[in-house]
């Protein structure tokens, strides 16, 4: 039987990417998802693509109107909710003395205040069901400790570590686990944009940072996005039902913890 057969799932910032990977391996698994992005045209296509197991959602996780009426959306659709990936996040990065107060505000408003609301709307509803879930926020290696030139991207993936804990001791009460993953660095159109971002602030040549940051990994390489999928499946099934409030790096060997 395949691991998460007859789960309903909510993935956000699915249209692409590390969300979209997620997608593809729960439906492989038996699971019904939710494509759910603030780009509802790249949702549908993704989920097209996928297959009649996953359909678009649309969600700006910055809008609790917007929250509310996915999940009520995801109920309606699947019957309920029993898996949610918190993975829509946003990356900018300057030093200290350029950093502006609307990109630290944007930051937070998505990486921080959207994966809290859209856990508390997932658990809400994971609680009215009486039937326990699984959450999984999207950390990263940038939680574990500062960054010269990343400090607010940073911080916000501190608090979703500590964020992780806080409702993982809340919430296991109700049955629901929550934990996260800590990637390190990805390889994609996601770090295409890090990297230009680099280049400006750094005086690089386009592709000299990622290059330099998948040579340091100690695997040797960046990750794809399939070198994630395989702990995303695992926490969301019936085996991680004794883990709580935990974050997995999953870097190459990038951190140790």
């Amino acid at each position: 039987m395949r691991r998460l057969e007859g789960r309903s799932a909510l993935i956000t910032g699915a249209a692409r990417g590390l969300g979209r990977a997620f997608a593809e391996a729960y439906v492989a698994e038996g699971a019904r998802v939710a494509i759910a992005d603030i780009n509802l045209d790249g949702a549908k296509a993704a989920a097209a693509d996928i297959g009649p197991a996953a359909y678009a959602v649309h969600l700006d996780v910055t809008r609790q109107d917007s929250i509310d009426a996915a999940m009520a959306e995801v109920v309606a659709s699947a019957g309920g909710i029993d898996i949610l990936i918190n993975n829509a996040a946003l990356f900018d990065l300057a030093p200290i003395p350029e950093i502006t107060r609307a990109s630290y505000e944007r930051l937070f408003a998505i990486n921080v205040a959207g994966t809290l609301f859209t856990l508390q709307a997932a658990a809400r509803q994971m609680i009215a069901q009486g039937r326990g879930g699984k959450i999984i926020n999207m950390a990263s290696q940038a939680g574990r400790r500062g960054e010269a030139l990343v400090a607010v991207y940073c911080a916000t993936k501190a608090a979703v570590i500590s964020l992780t804990q806080s409702a993982g001791l809340n919430l296991i009460g109700h049955g629901i686990n929550v934990n996260a993953i800590a990637p390190g660095v990805v390889d994609g159109e996601h770090w295409d944009g890090v990297d230009a971002l680099f280049a400006r602030h750094e005086g690089l040549k386009p592709g000299e940072k990622k290059a330099a940051v998948g040579a340091a990994v100690p695997i040797g390489r960046m990750a794809t996005p399939a070198d994630l999928t395989g702990m995303a499946v695992f926490l969301a099934s019936a085996e991680a039902d004794y883990i709580v409030a935990q974050t997995y790096n999953v870097d190459g060997g990038n951190w140790m913890s």
